[in-house]
């Protein structure tokens, strides 16, 4: 999972995605050198934000090192973050991954349906556990809220513990998520010596974790309807316009719990917690082919400017093989048909028309009433 959070440098200053960067390349480098380079397959965006969160809170940047050339970077050095947000960051990944393929082999999903490979996630799972634990345990956070979230998860979506799945509401298959974020959000707050931040932290970590869980079961309903997979909409009988009311209610709790906090430095954690989820919002409901209510329809979902069709994945070994590229770069790597999907919301905008309050280049959320006029700087 790469996450919700996929900021363009088109629609982002020069600074803040240099910035976001530095933690992408901290938290790879990070799993990189205490947990080895198979670690590395957890790096995700929405992982990072509990590094630029504890980065917000201190009144000085968080330490930088300087990393080697890398492919990502067009064979170039750069400067990472090195500090504790990036180590707790690694091991909210790590615990999180191993809860997920725990439940895929549980599930028996695809190819975890073999022996052979549930044997190998199984162990895998297990060791990213242990990593996982180990690192939380030097940085003083109780790693409890991560696990038991996965174990309830899975309780909620498997066993009629109270009754069918379909009894349940959303709010209820969607607090496991809320829980396990909230937690990792507010021991950023620990971190950085700023105890008044904590129940902000944990608001917006709901906010953020049920936004999240939203957001990943609309992408994939299509999906889970064709295969016949647990999908939370699907099992609560809620339709794409009702999940909306729930996605831009999520999104105006987080955004209200942002604005809460005590950040000496807010540029980056705005950007990404506010705008971006925003975005994310957006593009997962213009691929599930709505805008919701009380939104203008705009162009045929998915379809990139210019009004051409956009590529289709063409399945097979070419597919496979891109997959694992854009595994292996992160998600920095697209094919083709991911490009066009992502180049409707990723390109340079028109400002002309918006009464920007500051001149930092970045106007694509001008007007829209979020965090102000929406500028980076704001």
């Amino acid at each position: 999972m790469f996450g919700i959070v996929r900021p363009c440098q088109h629609v982002m200053r020069k600074g803040l995605y240099a910035d976001w960067m530095g933690h992408l390349c901290g938290l790879c480098l990070a799993l990189r050198d205490e947990h080895g380079q198979l670690s590395r397959l957890v790096t995700n965006y929405d992982g990072l934000l509990v590094s630029v969160l504890t980065e917000a809170q201190s009144p000085a940047s968080a330490p930088r090192r300087r990393a080697g050339a890398c492919a990502l970077r067009g064979f170039k050095g750069a400067d990472v973050v090195e500090a504790e947000g990036v180590r707790l960051a690694a091991s909210v990944s790590l615990l999180l991954a191993a809860g997920k393929m725990r439940d895929h082999v549980a599930d028996g999903d695809g190819v975890y349906a073999r022996r052979p490979v549930a044997a190998g996630a199984t162990r895998l799972a297990r060791r990213w556990s242990s990593a996982g634990t180990v690192t939380a345990a030097t940085l003083g956070f109780d790693p409890a809220p991560l696990t038991e979230a996965a174990r309830r998860q899975a309780l909620l979506e498997r066993g009629p513990a109270s009754g069918s799945v379909a009894t349940r509401g959303l709010p209820e298959l969607t607090r496991p998520t809320e829980d396990a974020v909230a937690a990792a959000f507010a021991h950023t707050a620990v971190l950085t010596g700023k105890p008044h931040n904590q129940e902000a932290l944990e608001a917006a970590g709901r906010g953020f974790g049920r936004l999240a869980h939203l957001i990943d079961a609309v992408e994939d309903l299509a999906d889970d309807r064709a295969s016949g997979a647990y999908n939370p909409l699907a099992a609560t009988g809620t339709d794409l316009d009702e999940a909306r009311r729930h996605c831009d209610a999520a999104h105006a709790d987080l955004r209200a719990a942002v604005a809460e906090l005590d950040l000496p430095q807010p540029g980056l954690t705005r950007a990404l917690l506010v705008r971006e989820t925003g975005r994310a919002v957006s593009r997962a409901f213009a691929t599930a082919g709505t805008h919701g209510p009380g939104h203008s329809p705009g162009p045929e979902p998915g379809a990139p400017p210019g009004g051409l069709p956009p590529k289709r994945d063409p399945g097979g070994l070419l597919s496979l093989a891109c997959a694992a590229l854009t595994c292996c770069t992160c998600g920095l790597y697209r094919p083709a048909w991911d490009d066009d999907h992502e180049s409707s919301f990723c390109r340079r905008c028109d400002c002309s028309g918006y009464d920007c309050c500051c001149d930092c280049g970045n106007c694509c959320s001008c007007g829209s009433g979020e965090d102000g006029c929406g500028c980076d700087c704001c």
